[in-house]
């Protein structure tokens, strides 16, 4: 069992990282397997050097250790770029060039609100070529995928929990329900769906370890793993930590932040107990 945390450096980690990161450790190790840190810092804009530092002194004050170095993404746009490659070669991405309020407006019918899939509003294909792309794969544009080329056969996954579930996707819900994703940024070279996909094969993931509110992503992932010949992991969706009233926690959530509980005097037993592992 090889399993791993991923946050991103752009706040500190709160309870539900916690959570998450104490459950993925702990399965591992119980089961003699290996848990590894990955900094998921694609977006440049928004991660910073001292929140990657303060993730290392939580997770160390927890009790938790990782094995083998840190993977960073921002080390890796040559491997996302290859993957971006082949499905480009594969006729499967086409360049768009509509911002956010042009989906909006696109997809919004007069009585109707815009339909909502895993990534926010379902893209109406504004511009989806009728034929596949050819040439040079462009190196300026988002990038999305063809989702009506890309799901011809359901994808399929095992689920884990309190029980064992094979969950099969058919393809018609990945394009109606999801939609043709964004796998490549103008101001990132990829995306999150591309690199966790990429990351977890390079890092030999054999179990994922995720929030709940990370379902619906899922079958995007092991389509992308089909489409590049990448095995699929097991996933174990857990539980979200809420607040008192019922909201998931974020990271603006400074309150719940782990670094507040440790100035305050919790220990790690203290942690675990509030997310319910102690």
């Amino acid at each position: 069992m090889r399993t791993r945390f991923a946050p991103s450096p752009t706040g500190p980690l709160h309870l539900g990282h916690a959570y998450s990161a104490i459950l993925a450790h702990d399965m591992a190790r119980a089961c003699g397997g290996e848990f590894l840190l990955r900094i998921e810092d694609i977006d440049q804009g928004r991660a910073r050097p001292e929140w990657e530092d303060l993730i290392s002194e939580d997770l160390a004050w927890l009790g938790l250790t990782w094995d083998g170095p840190v993977l960073r993404q921002s080390e890796r746009l040559p491997a996302y770029s290859d993957a971006l490659d082949r499905l480009w070669s594969a006729g499967l991405l086409f360049p768009c060039a509509c911002s956010r309020r042009d989906i909006a407006e696109a997809a919004s019918a007069p009585q109707e609100g815009a339909p909502i899939g895993p990534d926010g509003i379902i893209y109406p294909g504004t511009c989806r070529p009728s034929f596949p792309r050819s040439g040079p794969r462009p190196l300026d544009a988002n990038l999305r995928l063809d989702m009506a080329r890309a799901a011809t056969d359901p994808v399929r996954f095992t689920e884990t929990g309190c029980r064992l579930d094979e969950i099969a996707v058919p393809p018609e819900a990945l394009i109606s329900g999801t939609g043709d994703i964004v796998l490549a940024r103008r101001d990132m070279g990829t995306s999150y769906h591309l690199s966790v996909v990429v990351d977890d094969a390079a890092q030999g993931i054999t179990h994922v370890t995720r929030g709940e509110d990370l379902f619906e992503a899922t079958p995007i992932h092991v389509l992308l793993q089909r489409l590049l010949g990448l095995p699929t992991p097991v996933y174990h969706h857990h539980r979200l930590i809420r607040d008192a009233r019922g909201k998931r926690l974020a990271k603006r959530d400074d309150a719940k932040a782990i670094r507040t509980y440790r100035e305050g005097g919790a220990t790690p037993a203290d942690i675990r107990r509030m997310v319910g592992l102690g």
